[in-house]
């Protein structure tokens, strides 16, 4: 029976493209590293020439792939030899980076690239392991080293690693990655967004040594009664019995854990003199871990989060979410974003906004945005790319999606600024839906209670009267936080409209208005009833604001959206131009009048009341 388990499961995993991906490492970030960013060498392989023969058949499942394989990284041994590529003749590409905002002639390539890299390795120290660690690449990628394939990994925007010590050589040593961003029905996100496909590497690419065994995952977190909740993790041959010891050093706290047969620890620890991470005192704290093998460290805020009734509860008091919503393009090279320069320019302009919070649609971003939103004291809301019209009675569309909010959570569980956890945007509700939601928010409760969930859902008639809206969703029964997109006075009807709208919600917990918006072109300037002008744009945030301040259990707001991106749905000319324009802030940093209204509707706002 057990036989029959192992090989069911792995033929469900190969169908799932799982196949020899570890389970992430926690804390990548801050571990000492081999940086394999910088130029990568690259092949447009629209037909998948280097992955399947003239018969269609996958070149890796072939016992003697040939020199065709583009992943075997094949040389001329001599002048009769027949290669039909050289990766070494090609041109680069900057990595992390994606290849439409790189190469005009990429702009709107959706397909498979090849890319490889060559690296001298000396190794440090007998007995360490190396795992080749990928921040992100969009969308599937199948990873090759030395020739030899690694694994396979479905999902944009969250990390993933493969252990190399047994691959990994003295001296020379190459990388090779398919990937292939293609939309494709049944995947995560579907085939119809509202955001720019960017394929690419689009994250750091390092190589992370560690000891034979060493701490692989931790949790540290405060509870409601001040006490601080330690979980270890240790992965390698020696898991029983091991001494973990817990130093915070400004707390004055040094504690041991010793691990079971599994390698795991749990430990509680009391200490009065906690100073409370908030948005107000973004405290962090030098956290260290360590084992006779092993030392991590992680600067980490302790801080308590909640609902009562109405009310968000930030180290048990109430607070109001100001927020703004954030796509991940760069301001700096109008691509993805993917340096700390990017994240550390978006949240500069989302504290002169005068927020507390962001949220970060409609994919999980950048470590780089967590980690600062940390240090500069702002709260958020990340989300997965379950968009739209998901393929709800797919299996496999499911398990992604839950594989891709695992990820997130594993890299993000220890920071202090995330609070929501949201499982959707704007999804139709049908009993596939509903049981698929339910299904996923279970799993995030379970693998990580202490963060509320939530989902942009959708606003409806009350009772059918169409001056009065509601939220009639099933969800709304298991979110933590009632979450809606609205968008009444740009898709739903004129701006005098928000003048007539009430709302009626009927459950007793937090609302967001998670976006409302309307389109506008920087420096375009008309009546205030005039499409796509700053005034139009203006006019609709002052009486958006007016409109959802009726509702009495509002505890938050995120408009959509902080900048401009841009997305091939918005193609009319001399004002979209290929750009979403409902950013408050210009693709070039320039601030709309929209901006000031709704700084000053922050400023204004006096929570409690």
């Amino acid at each position: 029976m057990s036989k029959f388990i192992a090989t069911a499961v792995l033929l469900f995993l190969s169908a799932f493209h799982l196949i020899g991906q570890n389970s992430l490492m926690v804390n990548a970030y801050n571990r000492a590293s081999i940086s394999l960013n910088g130029d990568w060498k690259y092949i447009v392989d629209p037909y998948e020439n280097g992955f399947y023969n003239y018969r269609y058949q996958p070149f890796e499942n072939q016992d003697n792939p040939g020199k065709g394989a583009f992943f075997t990284n094949a040389k001329r041994a001599d002048k009769a030899d027949l290669v039909e590529y050289d990766f070494d003749k090609m041109e680069d590409l900057k990595i992390p980076g994606d290849w439409n905002s790189q190469e005009e002639k990429l702009f709107y390539y959706e397909g498979t690239v090849w890319l490889k890299k060559s690296f001298e390795y000396k190794r440090t120290a007998k007995g360490k392991r190396v795992f080749l660690y990928f921040g992100a690449a969009n969308y599937r990628s199948d990873v090759y080293f030395n020739g030899k394939k690694l694994g396979a990994h479905v999902g944009g925007f969250t990390p993933f690693q493969y252990e190399v010590t047994d691959h990994l050589k003295v001296g020379s040593n190459f990388v090779v990655v398919k990937v292939d961003n293609k939309r494709i029905k049944h995947e995560v996100p579907t085939l119809n967004t509202d955001w720019w496909n960017y394929g690419g590497i689009t994250r750091d690419v390092k190589l992370i040594e560690t000891s034979e065994t060493f701490i692989s995952d931790y949790v540290v977190q405060l509870d409601s009664n001040k006490l601080i909740n330690i979980k270890v993790q240790l992965d390698g041959p020696e898991l029983a019995k091991q001494a973990v010891t817990i130093d915070i050093p400004a707390l004055n706290i040094s504690k041991s854990i010793v691990t079971n047969a599994s390698g795991k620890g749990m430990l509680s620890i009391s200490s009065e003199n906690i100073a409370y991470w908030s948005p107000d005192s973004p405290k962090l704290y030098q956290v260290k871990l360590s084992t006779s093998q092993d030392e991590i460290e992680d600067q980490i805020g302790f801080r308590t989060i909640d609902t009562n009734g109405p009310d968000i509860l930030l180290n048990g008091k109430s607070i109001f979410l100001k927020g703004i919503s954030i796509h991940e393009e760069s301001p700096i090279t109008k691509g993805r974003c993917n340096s700390k320069d990017d994240a550390k320019q978006l949240l500069k302009w989302v504290k002169s906004l005068g927020c507390n919070y962001v949220r970060l649609a409609h994919y999980p971003h950048n470590e780089h945005m967590i980690r600062l939103a940390d240090e500069m004291g702002i709260l958020v809301w990340e989300e997965i790319p379950v968009y739209w019209t998901i393929a709800w009675e797919n299996e496999e569309t499911y398990i992604n999606a839950e594989n891709q909010i695992s990820e997130v959570i594993t890299r993000d569980q220890n920071r202090a600024s995330v609070i929501i956890w949201s499982m959707a945007n704007e999804t139709p509700t049908s009993e596939a839906r509903n049981h698929f939601l339910g299904k996923l928010a279970k799993f995030t409760k379970d693998k990580d209670p202490t963060r509320l969930i939530s989902a942009a859902l959708e606003q409806h008639n009350f009772q059918g009267n169409k001056n009065v809206r509601t939220i009639d969703d099933p969800f709304a029964k298991i979110a933590d936080v009632l979450s809606f997109n609205q968008y009444i006075g740009w898709y739903d009807g004129n701006i005098e409209k928000c003048q007539t709208i009430q709302w009626n919600i009927q459950e007793n917990k937090p609302v967001i208005v998670s976006e409302f918006g309307a389109g506008a072109k920087f420096g375009l300037h008309g009546d205030k009833d005039e499409r796509w002008t700053e005034e139009y744009q203006e006019y609709l945030y002052q009486e958006t604001l007016k409109m959802i301040d009726q509702i009495d259990q509002l505890r938050g707001v995120s408009p959509w959206i902080l900048v401009d991106f841009r997305s091939p749905r918005r193609v009319l000319p001399e004002i979209q131009d290929n750009y979403n324009r409902k950013g408050l802030i210009s693709e070039n940093g320039e601030k709309k009048k929209a901006f000031f209204v709704l700084k000053k509707y922050y400023d204004a706002k006096v929570w409690p009341k």
